[in-house]
């Protein structure tokens, strides 16, 4: 069982829990929301949405919704996705003076525009190459890299302890392995027992991510494969509670702010889902500004989380139906007034 500290960042992640980069959900507006509900005290890895290394050099980082932060955002390890030296360099080098303490490069997305362009999990087919990539980032800068990768190609063990141990050969600080294979996607469970193996065979930390739904899972993944934190995705944007609740349990004080304890019942739970839709759509106002872009991201955030409602359909009919932020937010008081409950768990396969 993780204590009050882990080996990432030398020490300085005290929390066993963090967000998973998400295309389109772990931008500024989810991360706020999220910082809200960590407990005081409490010190985990914060991602971005998955950044494109060719792109980055070009851009001006803070300007673009995908690069927006908080003046006071702090524990910034942004997510790059690219194979190319030059492009690698010059993102991670900007990406250092806008703020990031780490660089975590992404070896895990299983999309095909990823696949054509030999990014994301298709490294995972080139073990030289992959290592290669580690090197490249750590040559730009002095900043701790991490890799995010699936159980590969193959879905091979042996391949998958070697590909690991070249990443750390390579200088990787971390890895953060979901045990699917690409060709799985988000299909069927993720095999825990991988994370396991890997995590007994490596000297440098290891996060393990996948079906990671409750409180209770992330203690269970930490007795089950001894890594050293979890992370989670879609389930954690749904009910970022959880990181209270999840404090609590390992005596960490209440998140600032915050009086009482966590929710817990579904009653509970369903009341605190609505008032974090109306407190998503308060920040989006603040750092979006424009309100096409809220409402197409406000839409995309509840037909991900609201799965986990019974009925779920009826908040995703409100974000489509309604026009306007002001409208979206009288209509969900409506709907909040009454008793919701959430469920614990849904099915994570949509």
């Amino acid at each position: 069982m993780l204590g009050k500290s882990t080996r990432i960042l030398d020490g300085k992640v005290n929390f066993p829990l963090c967000l998973a980069p998400m295309v389109g959900l772990s931008h500024v507006c989810l991360r706020m929301i999220l910082r809200e509900y960590l407990p005081d005290g409490a010190f985990t890895i914060w991602p971005t949405e998955m950044l494109n290394s060719r792109r980055i050099p070009h851009e001006v980082l803070g300007a673009t919704p995908e690069t927006m932060k908080a003046a006071d955002e702090e524990g910034l390890v942004p997510q790059l996705l690219g194979n190319d030296e030059e492009a690698i360099n010059k993102s991670i080098r900007a990406l250092e003076l806008w703020g990031a303490i780490g660089i975590d490069i992404n070896m895990g997305c299983p999309v095909a525009k990823a696949l054509r362009h030999n990014y994301g999990v298709s490294l995972m087919g080139d073990v030289a190459y992959a290592a290669e990539v580690v090197r490249f980032a750590k040559k730009a800068s002095s900043l701790p890299v991490s890799v995010k990768l699936r159980a590969g190609l193959q879905g091979d063990p042996i391949y998958l302890r070697d590909f690991t141990q070249a990443l750390q050969d390579a200088g990787a600080s971390w890895i953060t392995l979901h045990p699917r294979t690409a060709e799985q996607k988000r299909r069927g469970s993720a095999d825990w027992s991988q994370i396991k193996t890997v995590r007994g065979n490596l000297k440098i930390p290891v996060i393990g991510n996948g079906d990671i739904q409750t409180s209770e899972d992330v203690f269970q993944m930490l007795n089950e494969t001894d890594c050293d934190a979890v992370m989670a995705g879609r389930a954690l944007a749904a009910r970022p509670w959880m990181l209270w609740q999840l404090g609590e349990d390992l005596g960490f004080p209440a998140p600032k702010g915050k009086s009482g304890q966590a929710p817990r019942s579904p009653a509970e739970e369903g009341q605190e889902y609505g008032r974090m839709l109306l407190r998503w759509l308060e920040l989006a106002e603040t750092h979006f500004l424009d309100e096409a872009g809220i409402l197409r991201r406000f839409r995309f955030f509840v037909r991900t989380t609201a799965v986990w409602l019974p009925f779920g359909q009826s908040v995703v009919s409100i974000s489509t139906k309604e026009k306007s932020v002001a409208t979206i937010k009288d209509q969900l008081k409506i709907f909040f007034s009454q008793e919701i409950e959430m469920s614990s768990r849904t099915e994570l396969r949509q």
